[in-house]
């Protein structure tokens, strides 16, 4: 297969992802580089970088999900469909249903098709852990009730009665509060009804986001424990809506749409810039 583009840009409800073939991009995605490419104004502009890498001996593909900021994230439930739907559109498999190896454990995707069109994907995201001995921050002067938890990669999730951009302000304080070394994703929420939750958004390493795949599981889950939804439950985003179903293990599946953009390639000037990055 010969590749007539660096990437592929696609979004899951506003988030968006450039996909790339690691091994024919013909540089190294150093943290330099991935901030550079990522960047809104100068670069090729995304919430991340989904590289296309080896897999290991359990799963059919792997992909590196890296932020605009250069770390690196374990999982991506928006960046997961976005990268299956890439798979096979772009001949990598003619299979409808495939493993993909994440740092945050193997996931199993099943496409959606509409007219013989990919449209949608379903994804099992693994078990989510909930941390039972974090339950309260102090940020910001003030005492917030919090679920901590992991779907693969950390969130705190902070159920509110009503639901107002002015609660995105604490993001960045919870992201790098000292109770996460690693940094967390932070997620407000509120319940409506027993199968719908709003939610608002602050992902580690890229700040306010539309949408958040793992984000919608996280608040899934969160909010079954508590037993205040029942599965499935529609996670309501800025970017649209996602559907979770947990069951009593807090198993999780995610299912949701994704689209893609555009292909193109990196210019002269631009491949010059990063070839010049140094970390």
């Amino acid at each position: 297969m010969t590749a007539t583009f660096d990437f592929v840009k696609s979004h899951g409800l506003g988030n968006d992802y450039l996909v790339v073939d690691a091994a024919k991009l013909g540089f190294e995605l150093t943290p330099t580089r991935v901030r550079a490419i990522c960047h809104r104004n100068t670069g090729v502009g995304s919430d991340g970088i989904l590289a296309l890498v080896n897999p290991p001996a359990d799963a059919d593909f792997a992909v590196r999900i890296l932020n605009p900021d250069g770390s690196e994230a374990e999982k991506s439930g928006n960046g997961l469909r976005i990268f299956a739907k890439f798979l096979y559109d772009h001949g990598y498999t003619k299979k409808t249903r495939f493993t993909i190896h994440t740092l945050g454990g193997v996931v199993r995707a099943k496409l959606i098709f509409d007219e013989g069109h990919c449209v949608a994907v379903r994804v099992e995201m693994g078990r989510a852990t909930i941390d039972r001995k974090l339950t309260k921050l102090d940020v910001g002067g003030k005492t917030l009730q919090v679920t901590s938890l992991s779907v693969g990669n950390p969130h705190c999730v902070i159920i509110v009665k009503e639901l107002t951009l002015d609660h995105l302000k604490l993001g960045a304080a919870i992201e790098t509060h000292r109770a996460f070394p690693h940094r967390t994703n932070v997620q407000f929420s509120q319940v409506l009804d027993r199968h719908n939750v709003r939610v608002l958004i602050w992902e580690r390493g890229a700040g306010h986001t539309l949408a958040s795949g793992s984000s919608s599981c996280a608040v899934a889950t969160a909010c079954y424990d508590k037993k205040l939804v029942d599965s499935p439950v529609t996670v309501h985003m800025e970017g649209g809506d996602l559907t979770i179903e947990v069951d009593p293990n807090l198993s999780l599946v995610m299912t949701g749409p994704v689209e893609e953009v555009c292909a193109g390639t990196f210019s002269k000037d631009l491949r010059r810039r990063l070839a010049a990055a140094v970390d």
